[in-house]
């Protein structure tokens, strides 16, 4: 199973491809699409899912897996980024990719085993599942390949296996 992880925002979305067999996983490529400041929004959003479906055309994913939008206090920023994940959900629908959302926390006890882990707890464990040399930078970055990992622990119960291959309508 090929696995795009997505870390929504606006001026940075991580992004990271994993393939997971078994329990074996593979990292396949990662990175992130950056914005620059004091640039048009609707141009930021445009670049974001041009980015998408490049990544999306050349990875060919199973699934889509990204955050779930949470934010406490600045709800301007919280909109901006649900602008951007938009667009993000659009290209996905548009390969015919399906997407999968999940909490932090899930994230957390997915990738750490423990749900109020610390940030670099889970970026150190991400990059040990993936066998990588070094924690992958920008953070947004790791922190979309731990919600790609996430997914395939998710996806391992019979109810997700069903949902994932359509066998459970609704």
């Amino acid at each position: 199973m090929v696995v795009l992880g997505i870390d929504p925002g606006y001026a940075i979305v991580g992004w990271g491809v994993i393939e997971y067999n078994g329990n074996a996983y593979r990292p396949l490529a990662f990175g992130s699409i950056t914005t620059e400041a004091h640039t048009d929004f609707n141009f930021r959003l445009e670049l974001i899912y041009n980015d998408m479906m490049t990544i999306l055309k050349k990875y060919k994913p199973d699934a889509l897996s990204i955050e779930k939008l949470f934010f406490t206090t600045n709800v301007t920023t919280a909109i901006l980024v649900a602008q951007a994940r938009g667009v993000i959900l659009l290209a996905a629908q548009q390969c015919g990719v399906k997407v999968f959302e999940y909490t932090p926390l899930q994230v957390k006890v997915a990738v750490t085993g423990y749900g109020k882990a610390r940030k670099p707890q889970v970026m150190e464990m991400t990059r040990r599942l993936l066998h990588l040399k070094e924690v992958p930078k920008p953070d947004d970055t790791a922190d979309a390949l731990a919600i790609a990992i996430t997914h395939t622990h998710a996806c391992g119960s019979k109810l997700r296996r069903d949902l994932y291959s359509g066998g459970v309508k609704l």
